[in-house]
């Protein structure tokens, strides 16, 4: 993997991927749960996603929120 800013980094395996003409959901299962990302639909061509493959979801967020 090349050198990444980003440090919330989850590995995890393709459990589905919902494709639309535009955008795709896909869903990955990690050690710390079940995560959903939608990507281009392109993307997910250009990658060759599928079921099963291994892939690392990568977090970047500007705010984290709780509630009680």
């Amino acid at each position: 993997m090349k050198n990444l800013s980003i440090r919330n980094q989850l590995s995890g395996t393709v459990q589905e991927i919902v494709r639309g003409p535009v955008v795709s959901e896909v869903i990955v299962k990690t050690a710390a749960g079940t995560l959903a990302s939608v990507i281009t639909t392109r993307s997910v061509r250009d990658m060759k996603l599928k079921k099963g493959d291994a892939v690392f979801v990568m977090v970047k967020a500007t705010e984290a929120s709780i509630q009680k």
